[in-house]
C-alpha cells in the first residue's frame, strides 16, 4: 500500500514534550544533589507546573491528535487494543494511560513541592499555606514519588524502543519532526490549535506559574528600620 505523510504532532505539543523531559531530568538531578542547587530545583518545579498547565489546556484546545478527547478512551477500547482489534493514529489506548499517569504524578509532585521543605534552608513558595506537619508529610511523599516518576519514564522510553525495533513503528521521529507516514488513506493531518488556542494555553500557564510562585500571597512584612533591634 502507498504511504502518505500526515502532520501528527504540532509544534507546541512537541516542544512541551521535550521541555518537560529535560526539566524533569534536571529537577531529578538537582533534588538528589540538594544543597545550593535546591534554588534551581524550585525554579525547575515552577517551570514544570507551567508546562503541565499548558499541556492540560492544549489537550482541550490544541490540534487533533494532541486533544485528550482523541486518545483517552474507555475500557472497551483498551480490551480491543489488547486483542489486536484497535487501529488508530497517535497515542494508542495503553499509551494514553501512560500519558495520564505521568501527567497526574508530575502534577502531584509539583503541587507537593510548592509546600515542601528540606529542613535546612529551602521552603516551597506556598509553604506558608500549610502547617509544619502537613509540609513534612507532603515533603516525604514528594521524595518518594520521584522513584515512581523514574519508573514511569523508564517504561515510557522502553515502550518507544519496543515499538521501534519490534513492531517497526517509529514513535520517536514524529515527536521530533511532527510528521508520520501512514497507509490508511482515510487518516487526515492534524487540524486546529491555532494562534488563539496557543495564546489561551500560554496565558493560563503563565497565570498558574504566577500563582504557584506565591503571586496571591500577601507580601512579607518590611524589615525593621536600622537601630530598632538591639545588636545583642
Amino acid at each position: 500500500m502507498q504511504n502518505k505523510r500526515i502532520k501528527l504532532w504540532d509544534l507546541p505539543t512537541r516542544l512541551t514534550h521535550w521541555l518537560l523531559f529535560l526539566a524533569v531530568a534536571a529537577a531529578f538531578a538537582t533534588g538528589l544533589i540538594g544543597g545550593n542547587l535546591m534554588v534551581w530545583h524550585g525554579r525547575l518545579g515552577l517551570a514544570i507546573i507551567g508546562l503541565l498547565a499548558f499541556r492540560l489546556i492544549w489537550g482541550v484546545v490544541g490540534s487533533t491528535y494532541a486533544r485528550f478527547s482523541q486518545f483517552v478512551r474507555g475500557p472497551a477500547t483498551i480490551v480491543a487494543y489488547l486483542r489486536g482489534n484497535w487501529h488508530g493514529i497517535g497515542h494508542n489506548p495503553l499509551g494514553a494511560l501512560s500519558v495520564l499517569a505521568l501527567l497526574g504524578l508530575l502534577l502531584f509532585q509539583t503541587l507537593s513541592g510548592l509546600v515542601a521543605n528540606d529542613d535546612i534552608a529551602f521552603k516551597g513558595p506556598l509553604y506558608a499555606l500549610v502547617s509544619a506537619d502537613t509540609s513534612a508529610w507532603l515533603t516525604g511523599l514528594h521524595r518518594q514519588a520521584i522513584w515512581l516518576i523514574g519508573i514511569l519514564v523508564a517504561l515510557h522510553i522502553a515502550a518507544m524502543l519496543f515499538y521501534k525495533f519490534v513492531h517497526r513503528d517509529d514513535l520517536i521521529r514524529p515527536m521530533l519532526t511532527g510528521y508520520k507516514d501512514v497507509t490508511d488513506p482515510a487518516v487526515q493531518s492534524a487540524s486546529g490549535g491555532g494562534i488563539l488556542a496557543l495564546l489561551i494555553a500560554l496565558g493560563v500557564a503563565v497565570l498558574v506559574v504566577w500563582i504557584a510562585d506565591g503571586g496571591l500571597l500577601p507580601p512579607p512584612p518590611p524589615p525593621p528600620p536600622p537601630g530598632s533591634v538591639p545588636s545583642w
